[in-house]
């Protein structure tokens, strides 16, 4: 039974989408849950602080070398073996594990021996002991991400297995391991504890993915064959990746930027409005550009165009059945979910204000940012990483440019604008791209299914601003169980419309999610449903 968890394969994007989001909502308030602990042990203050620096540059490493880059190069190749010639995926696994293990390795040895200088640079701010306690954390904490380069590999297997259980249950055991650093390692070792318990979580995030992949039939060889041409392939498709996450990395920090010349506090709102938009598309887009990914490439590698299409369809609809009814709520309910996140005391009605509309701003492109991923994918799957880099280039160009020009007259707002446009033009570049390379990408579905979606998502919208009215004429909004009850009722009268609309307008998405939904999340409540594969 328990093998069975651990191997039991997604049949379709919709379940997969299913378990990655349920987990991925369940991490988030296990990550708010770490918060909480860490506030509410140290306080906004020197510990605090250098356990935040010490994170930032191993995790810019991991995020640059290891994490999106190799699940995008390494799925594709994987998927052409697996399968048919396992004995030669496992090989490519092993290659992969021991070449980029040891090159990540030297990586992190001169990145130990350069930590002083590198912490220098991003907290120049920091007295010569707040220093020296940043510089131990950041040391420590360069031993947990040569776990989490080791589960990358791991996942990026279960990825292409289309094994996601583990896979989207290992950030959960992650954020139980820095908890457990708070509580078990800060009073035996002192605040140098905090580090040690991510590379607990760390440890136990690869763990957890090895475990899922020696069910696999996986087993470890000590492989390292400079010379294999896949190696090779893996190494030059992660190039223009690595390229592009820096690109998106120096987008935010060039928007940053433009936000501090701006009035006191535009840093700050538009951080957290950024913070805000992240949830819709980590949440709903990111579980279906996951779940897709594997398939795509199962049907590239097999020179299947019209399966290919067929994937990137359903992708796309069923993420569209999400974000777009998700865009409505979050222009209606903008200012509480700002308030809920971020209200307090010291951050005024002004500042509220100022971070709702740009969130909603930010909220126009959700749609655009949410087809992106799985864009990008798609390309990915056809083994091309160049073009998705050139044109996140060309946004980020547009993005910069604009910004500088709107936040002149619309202030931080203004940023928020450009991001939504340069969103937009990158997904419609994308989309036009792939369309010449593949061909007709199921558009006429496509659109029959977003306008039956847009008119049941503004129904829905209708009830939902009618009913955060009716909240106010009767609970006087002043605490912050209020507005939340406002936003509770609001949005879940909204959704529940939009859901019983899809259904009774027999939107086959709808009616595929709630099939998939009942399947994954009820019949384990009914152990003689329970089908062997």
């Amino acid at each position: 039974m328990i093998k069975a968890l651990f191997t039991s394969k997604a049949g379709s994007i919709t379940s997969a989408a299913v378990i990655i989001g349920s987990l991925s909502m369940v991490s988030r308030l296990f990550g708010a849950l770490r918060d909480y602990i860490l506030a509410g042990t140290f306080g906004a203050g020197d510990i605090l602080d250098a356990y935040t620096s010490a994170f930032l540059v191993p995790d810019m490493l991991l995020q640059l070398l290891i994490l999106g880059a190799l699940s995008a190069s390494f799925i594709p190749i994987f998927s052409k073996y697996h399968g048919i010639d396992d004995e030669k995926a496992w090989t490519f696994t092993n290659t992969i594990l021991n070449v980029f293990g040891v090159f990540f390795a030297c990586v992190v040895v001169v990145a130990i021996a350069t930590a002083p200088a590198a912490v220098s640079i991003i907290a120049p701010g920091y007295d010569a002991a707040k220093m020296a306690m940043t510089v131990s954390m950041s040391r420590v904490m360069y031993l947990a991400e040569l776990f989490f380069a080791a589960s990358m590999v791991f996942g990026s297997v279960l990825q292409g297995t289309r094994r996601f259980f583990l896979y989207a249950l290992a950030p959960i055991v992650n954020n139980i391991g820095i908890i457990a650093g708070v509580i078990l390692f800060v009073p035996m070792l002192g605040p140098i504890g905090l580090a040690w318990g991510s590379v607990l979580g760390a440890a136990m995030h690869a763990l957890l993915q090895c475990i899922g992949v020696y069910a696999l039939g996986y087993r470890y060889r000590p492989v390292f064959n400079l010379r294999d041409p896949d190696l090779r392939t893996t190494a030059i498709q992660m190039v223009p990746r690595v390229l592009g996450l820096a690109v998106s990395q120096g987008n935010f920090i060039a928007m940053t930027s433009v936000a501090s010349l701006l009035v006191a506090g535009s840093t700050t709102m538009l951080d957290l409005a950024y913070n805000l938009n992240s949830f819709p598309i980590g949440v709903i887009a990111m579980a279906y550009a996951v779940a897709s990914f594997p398939m795509l490439c199962e049907r590239a590698a097999a020179k299947d165009m019209p399966g290919f299409v067929e994937t990137f369809s359903n992708a796309v609809r069923q993420v569209l059945l999400w974000i777009v009814p998700a865009t409505i709520s979050f222009l209606l309910l903008r200012a509480q979910l700002v308030r809920l996140a971020f209200g307090g005391k010291n951050f005024d009605w002004m500042a509220t204000v100022t971070t709702a509309d740009t969130l909603a701003l930010f909220a126009i492109s959700f749609a655009a940012q949410a087809l992106i991923t799985i864009l990008v994918r798609a390309f990915f799957a056809l083994e091309d990483a160049r073009t998705p880099f050139v044109v996140a280039v060309v946004a980020a160009t547009i993005n910069i440019g604009l910004g500088s020009v709107l936040s002149d007259h619309f202030g931080v707002v203004g940023l928020s604008a450009a991001f939504s446009v340069s969103a937009i033009v990158q997904m419609a570049l994308l989309w036009a791209l792939l369309h010449h390379r593949v061909g007709a990408l199921d558009e006429g579905r496509i659109l029959r299914t977003t306008v039956m979606i847009s008119v049941a998502a503004l129904i829905g919208g209708g009830v939902t601003q009618a009913v955060k009215y009716g909240v106010v004429a009767v609970v006087p909004l002043n605490s912050y169980v209020a507005v939340l009850t406002e936003t509770a009722l609001a949005g879940g009268a909204g959704l529940l419309v939009y859901i019983a609309l899809g259904i009774l307008l027999k939107n086959q998405d709808m009616i595929a999610f709630a099939r998939s939904f009942r399947r994954k999340m009820l019949q384990r409540v009914k152990p003689i449903e329970v089908v062997a594969e």
